[in-house]
């Protein structure tokens, strides 16, 4: 069953974090891949390739789990699981355009449309910490 996103969760999925989804291989095994995230209400969009692993591991099995980290404040961090509850076609670039944009300030640069699409995500667990660390790497 879905749930609502809470706040800080979705400042993290609107910025330019970068986000690792996992799925699951044929036998079970987890695959984990570090991908660019949207938001479209409480759904993560996450667009691909039909030929991707991440578009055939969720063909199979829908389950899939994310962890999302704050670019400039790691300690700030998000872990989703959920499944993927449609896909869509995206030839004309509607759902990468605006990630891309969020990223990169540019459109996606690759425009073979053949294949491309918008895996929807609803979550059904969420959790948000933030840790009381201070992120100073030494030089």
């Amino acid at each position: 069953m879905a749930i609502p996103l809470s706040d800080e969760i979705r400042a993290l999925l609107d910025a330019p974090n970068f986000a690792h989804l996992a799925t699951l291989m044929p036998d079970g095994s987890p695959q984990s891949v570090p991908i660019w995230v949207g938001r479209e209400g409480d759904r993560i969009l996450i667009c691909t390739g039909e030929g991707s692993l991440k578009a055939k591991n969720t063909r199979r099995d829908p389950r899939v789990s994310l962890s999302i980290v704050d670019f400039h404040d790691p300690y700030k961090e998000a872990q989703l699981r959920g499944r993927v509850v449609e896909r869509r076609p995206d030839a004309d670039c509607k759902y990468i355009d605006p990630i891309s944009l969020k990223y990169t300030g540019k459109p996606f640069p690759f425009r073979r449309p053949e294949g491309r699409m918008a895996l929807v995500i609803e979550v059904e667990k969420a959790r948000y910490t933030k840790l009381p660390f201070e992120h100073t790497p030494p030089k």
